[in-house]
């Protein structure tokens, strides 16, 4: 992956420790976000929902084409930590290695 889904945040405490708090990428929070009604959707509808939800007056009706690849990573990540379950013709699939229209779900 290109970009990383967390980030590490250094917090000063009251006590001047440091501790280190995860910040998550705005695309895994929008999809967990979108998720947490209990739906299952696509990559290609969790990008045009992601596309809608950042979508400015001079856009064009294809922006959630720019968001494809950064969902998909997302998805990957949040399919490898838990968080979400990516499922193929109704089983779960490897976050590493699927192919084709599979949904999107928080993890049950």
């Amino acid at each position: 992956m290109s970009k990383a889904s967390y980030v590490k945040r250094v917090v000063m405490t009251h006590d001047t420790e440091e501790t280190e708090e995860p910040v998550i990428d705005p695309i895994a929070q929008s999809i967990l976000d979108t998720l947490a009604d209990g739906s299952a959707l696509t990559v290609e509808q969790m990008a045009k929902v992601i596309g809608e939800q950042r979508k400015k007056p001079k856009d064009g009706p294809q922006l959630w084409r720019k968001y494809m690849q950064a969902v998909k990573q997302q998805a990957m990540h949040l399919g490898k930590t838990g968080k979400i379950e990516i499922v193929h013709k109704g089983v779960v699939v490897d976050p590493d290695n699927f192919k084709g229209r599979v949904h999107l779900h928080l993890k049950k």
